[in-house]
């Protein structure tokens, strides 16, 4: 796909500020595991004493957003209750708390006599995020942009634009009371910054999406600099003809319901056609009771699904309490399905049959493959990484929920005592690659 309009280059403000954040996160880069714990905490302090004025700017974002009939998927996705800024607040301290990133020693060895190799890990640089709808990524991101010793360029939507600026001010008032230059977070917030920054190659290391598969694909197809993210969030659960029903009720209703426009929760339910029929019987009310509305095949309507899926519904991430309902003969056809139609994020199966759940978990290509238990699991935080800067689905790493890990990359370190390569090649000195 070709985009419709030339990307707009980047004007000059927007070029100052990409330029403050690279000054700034090179004095963070420099910045001592302590320091760089001590400015997390002092976030997290400013971010606690600005409650009411998060909780107020959010207020006015959701009326907002409500009186122009924006869906509810991303009003859900907006809205910043009380116990979910305070969820957020524990996650940027927990981030505080996780084992330093940088400098860690991969590889450690003797080239000869007096030439030591190092890999270390080092930070990204200034990495670029634009999202949609979820303020609480201002958090999670900045948090975890400070632990590992980058620079942070953010960009939300309009509709979330006084929570968004609320936060960073937030974030920013912490910073000042650390050894953390506070321009190592920017925030912009209009539209023509979140095209121009695409053509800012030379300033941004890489840009994070977090919203709909359409912006992570306009994103993908209209920069040269890396992306990290994943399009669509079609997960599936497949219910094995081995299985406690009750507990395939159970997992599979979380999967749905317990934030149905997240990009974890299942989109399909595929049901082994030995037990469809038993299955369905208990499910369809407990979904019912959930507001739920189940669309399927011609045999799962024969088992009392009310609305038809076609294949269409196959590849819908809906973000909503509707979900997909598909009858398989057998396992194989189950993976096949996933195969065909999943988004490589995540994927479970309920069995009791360990056999049958080793096979899935080997075969789906997904980031992340679950077994008796729910998709809404694949979470940064859930994973106990502090927070996440988004989910990949690709299939290089980092893969899965992004935290710490994937904000660092590493570089190679040779010290030697005045070596030259001609010695080597002529026989006066020798390589003994030996491990340190």
């Amino acid at each position: 796909m070709t985009a419709k309009f030339e990307i707009p280059k980047p004007d000059k403000e927007l070029i100052d500020k990409a330029n403050k954040v690279k000054k700034a996160y090179l004095n963070n880069c420099q910045a001592d595991d302590l320091q760089r714990k001590k400015a997390i905490n002092y976030m997290a302090d400013a971010l606690l004493n600005n409650t009411e004025k998060i909780l107020e700017a959010n207020n006015s974002d959701v009326k907002s957003a409500e009186s122009k009939g924006i869906s509810s998927s991303l009003i859900s996705r907006l809205r910043l209750s009380k116990d979910k800024l305070n969820l957020g607040i524990e996650g940027v301290r927990k981030v505080g708390q996780l084992d330093d990133p940088l400098g860690e020693i991969q590889i450690n060895k003797e080239l000869s006599e007096g030439l030591i190799l190092q890999r270390k890990t080092v930070p990204i640089g200034v990495i670029g995020v634009i999202f949609e709808s979820r303020p609480d990524a201002v958090m999670q991101i900045s948090s975890l942009a400070i632990r590992s010793g980058n620079g942070l360029i953010l960009k939300g939507g309009s509709e979330a634009n006084h929570t968004n600026i609320a936060l960073v001010n937030a974030l920013k008032d912490g910073l000042k009371n650390s050894e953390i230059n506070e321009d190592t977070i920017c925030l912009l917030t209009n539209r023509k910054d979140s095209m121009s920054l695409l053509n800012l190659e030379n300033d941004i290391n890489l840009i994070i999406p977090r919203g709909s598969n359409e912006l992570v694909r306009f994103i993908q197809e209209n920069t040269k600099i890396p992306v990290l993210g994943h399009a669509d969030g079609i997960c599936h659960i497949y219910v094995d003809n081995e299985v406690d029903i009750d507990l395939a009720i159970r997992v599979s209703l979380d999967s749905k319901i317990q934030y149905p426009a997240a990009c974890n929760a299942i989109e399909t339910l595929l049901i082994h056609k030995d037990i469809a029929k038993e299955f369905l019987n208990k499910a369809i009310p407990m979904f019912k009771a959930k507001d739920v509305k189940l669309k399927g095949d011609k045999i799962s309507q024969s088992f009392g699904v009310k609305f038809s899926a076609n294949n269409e519904d196959w590849k819908t991430e809906y973000l909503d309490k509707v979900l997909s309902v598909k009858i398989v003969e057998k396992l194989d056809d189950a993976i096949l399905h996933i195969q065909k139609f999943g988004s490589k994020h995540t994927d479970g199966i309920i069995t009791k049959n360990d056999k049958n759940a080793k096979k899935f978990m080997n075969l789906v290509d997904s980031a992340g493959v679950f077994h008796n238990c729910s998709t809404r699991f694949a979470d940064g935080f859930r994973f106990g990484f502090g927070a996440e800067v988004g989910i990949s689905t690709q299939s290089m790493p980092p893969r899965g929920p992004v935290g710490l890990e994937g904000l660092v990359t590493y570089k190679y370190f040779l010290t030697g005592e005045g070596q030259i390569v001609e010695d080597f090649s002529s026989g006066k000195q020798i390589f003994t690659h030996r491990d340190l």
